[in-house]
């Protein structure tokens, strides 16, 4: 059994770098691995599994991110990433970025908590005031009293908070870093990226209630005794009636998948097995040749506007799928997305998810792991 791995992370340097395996950690070539990266985390895919010890200490793998036995990227895909990267002299993990949305599954998130200088450094200006030589100004001595001041009551803060709390800059928080009054740790790590939705189930309503209660209560039974968790917090009622309801067990909230949304747009009537004209049957014929031939082909169909080209391109891609295989449609302008997607939709129903550049990472990876 292999002991380390070689894995591909998103930055740019031309290399990958090995970790050790650890016991109960076994990835898979081409499995997306949490590992230890200088002084953060990051997501990056196994390239190799071998049993050569480096000549250098290594790190762990922190954790895998796929199951056993289903990478994100397949052999071909990864045989892919590596042609692209001798191809157009890319950085490997960088390519393998481009291809998944990894941060989908990854919540970035740095703390900082107070050192043994810091609480030095505050029992000081505490019991002796600051120091008239210092060549910091009372405002930036003030700033910096104020981090350590909420730093010392609490284990860590995020650097969001922190600086909210305590109204300093990054430059403040970096330089206190710097003198060693405060540590930052990176604690990104993996996140449930799949499409869930939270939803409320009432289970019953006896007992005593107060306003705030009955009203969630009553909501919920006028809706069929289901609702989304999301809906029930347009209710003017605080955010603690929910949680009481439940530990009651008054009311149960489970996790459903959520479908991907379609288009809001009506579908133009397309259909892929409409009669065609012979242009078209013979545009068909000729794509269909080559899905079929299963060789590489560069097929131009010409037609003005409305002369039916997309019926032929949605024909092809339905007989690609009846195949058992797959077909991207590329829309050239983001603003036709919605009307193509309804067609699409209406042609192949489920068999299809639409994948945009600015789209969310989590509505992204649902797409691509279909």
């Amino acid at each position: 059994m292999a002991e380390y791995c070689d894995v591909a992370v998103p930055v740019p340097l031309d290399q990958v770098f090995t970790y050790r395996l650890p016991e109960g950690v076994r990835p898979s070539a081409g499995g997306r691995v949490l590992v230890p990266f200088r002084q953060q985390r990051m997501i990056g895919i196994v390239t190799e599994l071998h049993d050569r010890p480096p000549k250098v200490p290594v790190k762990n793998v922190m954790e895998t991110l796929d199951e056993t036995g289903s990478p994100a990227l397949r052999e071909e895909l990864l045989r892919l990433g590596k042609w692209i990267r001798e191809y157009y002299l890319a950085p490997l993990g960088e390519v393998f970025r481009s291809m998944l949305p990894l941060s989908a599954e990854f919540r970035r998130a740095v703390v900082y908590r107070i050192t043994d200088e810091g609480h030095m450094a505050l029992h000081l200006a505490g019991s002796a005031g600051s120091s008239a030589r210092s060549k910091r100004t009372p405002e930036d001595q003030d700033a910096e009293f104020r981090v350590l001041d909420y730093l010392a009551s609490r284990d860590h803060a995020r650097e969001e908070s922190l600086r909210t709390a305590t109204r300093v800059s990054r430059a403040v928080v970096e330089g206190m870093v710097r003198k060693k009054w405060i540590a930052r740790e990176d604690v990104s790590h993996a996140a449930d990226a799949s499409r869930v939705m939270q939803v409320a189930v009432l289970k019953q309503a006896e007992g005593k209630l107060n306003a705030n209660q009955r009203l969630l209560l009553e909501t919920l039974a006028s809706a069929g005794g289901r609702l989304a968790v999301e809906t029930l917090r347009e209710l003017e009622v605080p955010r603690s009636t929910l949680g009481t309801l439940v530990k009651r067990g008054l009311v149960e909230v489970t996790e459903e998948p959520v479908e991907l949304p379609r288009p809001g747009l009506n579908a133009h009537g397309l259909r892929a097995d409409l009669d065609f004209n012979p242009a078209q049957r013979a545009a068909v014929g000729r794509i269909r040749g080559a899905v079929d031939a299963r060789g590489f082909a560069g097929i131009l169909l010409h037609g003005v506007t409305g002369s039916g080209k997309t019926a032929v391109y949605l024909a092809a891609m339905k007989s690609v799928l009846d195949a058992g295989r797959s077909a991207i449609l590329l829309v050239p302008e983001i603003g036709l997305t919605p009307a193509v997607a309804a067609d699409v939709h209406d042609t192949l129903g489920s068999l299809c998810s639409r994948l945009q550049p600015r789209a969310l990472d989590r509505r992204r990876r649902t797409g691509l792991f279909l």
